[in-house]
């Protein structure tokens, strides 16, 4: 919840910043959020790669939990399919764009914000951060009512980091593999997703 208040405490910086005039004028026609894209790129792979024990817990993973991933980017965009029923603004591929970002907000909304502007992707950050606190705040009533691996899939890529804490105090020890096999596999997911969908006309 933390991090969450903090990316939005800056996120809102920026605007006061932007409409204050106070950024250079070369700073905001440069290509600088393709470098933090790169820079976020770099230390996702770093965090993947220095975690060692993932692969090695991955080998006593049950079968049938392996397809919790794929359940839940499937979900979710299914989910945002019905979402842009009833938005009829916004186009599908937007709607794709957005649920994809499995609530990784910093890395989509910059991908979305290259490729199709800094409106969708503003709403992509805001989405997306919304993701994290239900997952945080819920939890408990998901665990208690739909089950222990609900509060994993509803946390998409952030249930191997900020969630994580509170998937295992309620879903229990035992899955907490599980939910950093899944939050890993959503985290891959995102920049083929996101990217992807944007391409699309």
């Amino acid at each position: 919840m933390r991090g969450s208040l903090i990316i939005l405490g800056f996120f809102a910086l920026g605007i006061l910043l932007g409409v204050n005039g106070s950024l250079p004028a070369d700073l905001l026609t440069s290509n600088i959020s393709f470098y933090v894209l790169c820079l976020l790129m770099f230390c996702v792979g770093i965090t993947v790669g220095n975690d060692t024990n993932i692969l090695k817990s991955l080998r006593n993973l049950n079968p049938a939990l392996a397809s919790l991933p794929l359940m839940t980017i499937l979900g979710t965009l299914m989910g945002s399919c019905v979402a842009c029923l009833f938005l009829s603004s916004v186009k599908l591929t937007d709607c794709l764009a957005i649920g994809s970002g499995m609530g990784y907000y910093s890395l989509s909304s910059i991908f979305i914000t290259e490729y199709r502007g800094a409106e969708l992707g503003t709403t992509a950050l805001l989405a997306n951060i919304i993701r994290e606190i239900i997952a945080l705040l819920g939890a408990p009533l998901l665990a208690r009512y739909f089950g222990k691996l609900a509060p994993i899939s509803v946390a998409g890529a952030t249930s191997m980091d900020t969630t994580l804490p509170i998937i295992t105090r309620y879903s229990g020890q035992p899955y907490v593999i599980v939910s950093i096999y899944h939050g890993a596999l959503c985290d891959f997911s995102v920049p083929f997703l996101v990217t992807f969908f944007c391409s699309l006309s």
